[in-house]
């Protein structure tokens, strides 16, 4: 199965590349696509929701990957990480979404305790996501995990 995940307001050649890929794929492609609406708390703006898109990437909340498995054995790599680097923090991107900002107002203490293993998890899921668009297979991934 081919399988992407992207974000139109934050890359768009990389959604066209995916849908391409999917196209062009011998076989069921899953295509997963963030897309903002009202109850986030979003703007009827389109900048502003391309914005906020964005924002869900950079902060490694949505990640851009594509998975070919059509690739396994062409010398090519079959998963490619299209999100490069996490390049804010998750707290700017949570406190602009509305079911994240009601948790802070009725219980900042939860919510920070929340948001904290939340920003964990993340750090180490595009670590782990990292480390399979260089090329470890899954045990060395798993390995490369449990050492630290």
């Amino acid at each position: 199965v081919y399988v992407a995940s992207c974000a139109l307001g934050a890359n768009y050649s990389q959604v066209v590349r995916a849908m391409v890929e999917a196209e062009s794929f011998d076989g069921p492609s899953l295509i997963m696509a963030y897309s903002p609406c009202t109850e986030h708390g979003y703007t009827v703006k389109f900048g502003q929701q391309a914005e906020d898109v964005k924002m869900a990437v950079e902060s490694g909340y949505w990640v851009l990957y594509r998975y070919n498995p059509a690739l396994k054995g062409s010398g090519q790599t079959s998963f490619a990480l299209d999100s490069k680097k996490l390049k804010i923090d998750l707290q700017k991107f949570l406190e602009r979404e509305n079911r994240f900002a009601t948790l802070m107002r009725s219980d900042p203490e939860m919510a920070g305790q929340l948001q904290k293993r939340f920003q964990e998890f993340t750090t180490e899921r595009f670590d782990l996501l990292k480390a399979r668009a260089e090329g470890l297979n899954d045990a060395d991934v798993f390995k490369k995990t449990f050492e630290a």
